[in-house]
């Protein structure tokens, strides 16, 4: 039987805190256990802005704060044998891995093993065909900017076994980071469901980074958490059977509880009983939790079933362009005049394009783009109200329009508006589909 294997989280997204993995790191070789570092950098429009990097640089397309990430902990990995896995390769992870083996030579230290996971990216018109019939008609309408299956643990296993240090890959499904090192290094078969579905639930806790020590979880006066300014981010120790227990970089701030576990543990879970990934279906209806020691959770009862015969698939295409404008108020009448200046910049555009309205400090969050809760809501005395108008359009030149529109209330519009920021950007949409597996081949080459 092997030992448990470490599996420590240094990012959650892309733009976490590049300064996050060094404390869980250094937790790592200090136990001098087997263990593993995983990043996890993408969302669904992360990888299409990558792919429309790369459209425009062929050696572009990956994570952008790559080199900010693995910069302060790449010789101390490669020092104690702690592998690294994720997928900030994004749309292009050979030339992520090529970036890697610079950045060694940059910091003086030796060339690491790099392997790269192929598979997920369905852009290509050999693709074409497969996407239609999965999309439908749909599919002819629109002009697409990415489209990546969400690929399984295997090849990084692969990878790992055949000796990488370091695999970079794209769209593979989050918890899926975790399980191919846990598969690795505990021999798991590809159909061995209970260790997979149990690997899969450590690697749901430990996606989000701080999200499980405390960070997210924080709630002033309801969810105190201590330190949450530098929450430490999260370790699983998966043992042979797959069950793990989670707890923090050592000597940092933030917590790890029954609470924020339970928390992360249902996070964007729809069906905790089948909580469907390309590895497994991981079945957490009689999972429990509890705490071993202090910031020390452990979680077991996770059952598996077998994974699905499709993979989700998505789609990213141009869908024209989003124009927002920014104009503030403060003091006496500021709610008054943050709305007429709303209303000015609606009617100036009737006709022209649809506006939604904000009223940062009055209504925003739970507003509609039709403005209906703003007009339900009677007016108050609010004195520091900043208004934001937004609106779509498949011309850039006609949603440049709002930007002007907005910037002309500083003189046009009510009394004492200040601080205008516009911005005219490409706007993304999604479609989602699931095709055959047999149809999305994986595989992992080694970088040269």
């Amino acid at each position: 039987m092997a030992a448990p294997l470490l599996i420590g989280a240094g990012a959650g997204f892309s733009g976490d805190r590049v300064d996050a993995a060094g404390p869980v790191v250094r937790t790592l070789a200090a136990r001098r256990m087997p263990a593993c570092l995983i990043y996890e950098t993408l969302a669904e429009r992360t990888l299409a802005l990558a792919q429309l990097a790369r459209r425009s640089d062929p050696e572009a397309g990956y994570e952008p704060l790559l080199p900010d990430l693995l910069a302060p902990v790449l010789g101390e990995c490669l020092e104690h044998g702690i592998r690294i896995v994720s997928n900030f390769g994004a749309a292009n992870p050979p030339a992520a891995a090529r970036r890697i083996l610079a950045l060694a030579r940059e910091l003086g230290l030796r060339a690491p093993r790099i392997a790269i996971v192929r598979g997920d990216d369905l852009s290509s018109p050999a693709h074409r065909a497969m996407l239609r019939e999965a999309i439908g008609p749909r599919l002819d309408e629109i002009e697409v900017a990415s489209a990546n299956a969400y690929i399984g643990a295997e090849p990084i296993a692969a990878a790992l076994a055949a000796g990488a240090e370091i695999v970079v890959a794209g769209r593979v499904a989050d918890p899926s980071l975790a399980v191919g090192p846990a598969m690795a290094h505990h021999g798991w078969r590809a159909d061995d469901w209970t260790r997979l579905a149990r690997a899969t639930m450590a690697g749901h806790l430990l996606e989000c980074g701080a999200q499980v020590t405390g960070g997210y979880f924080a709630d002033p006066g309801m969810k105190d958490v201590p330190d949450v300014h530098e929450p430490g981010f999260p370790i699983a120790q998966v043992a042979e059977d797959g069950s793990c227990e989670v707890f923090k970089a050592d000597h940092t701030g933030g917590c790890v509880t029954l609470r924020t576990v339970k928390e992360q543990l249902l996070y964007e879970v729809h069906d905790p009983a089948a909580y469907l990934t390309p590895d497994v279906i991981a079945d957490i209806a009689e999972a429990e939790v509890s705490e071993v020691a202090p910031d020390r959770v452990r979680l077991a009862g996770v059952r598996g079933h077998p994974r699905p015969d499709r993979l989700k698939v998505n789609v990213c295409f141009e869908d024209g362009w989003l124009a927002e404008g920014e104009i503030s108020y403060a003091g006496r009448g500021a709610e008054a005049r943050a709305r007429l200046a709303g209303d000015i910049v609606r009617r100036r555009l009737a006709g022209m394009l649809d506006v939604r309205i904000d009223l940062i400090g009055c209504v925003s969050v739970f507003a509609d783009d039709a403005g209906r809760m703003k007009e339900r809501i009677e007016p108050g005395d609010a004195r520091d109200v900043r208004m934001r108008a937004a609106a779509r359009h498949a011309d850039r030149r006609v949603a440049e329009r709002l930007a002007r529109e907005v910037t002309a209330l500083y003189t046009c519009g009510p009394a004492g508006g200040g601080g205008v920021r516009t911005s005219v950007r490409a706007r993304l949409d999604t479609l989602s589909c699931f095709v055959p597996r047999e149809a999305v081949p994986t595989s992992f080459e080694m970088a040269a």
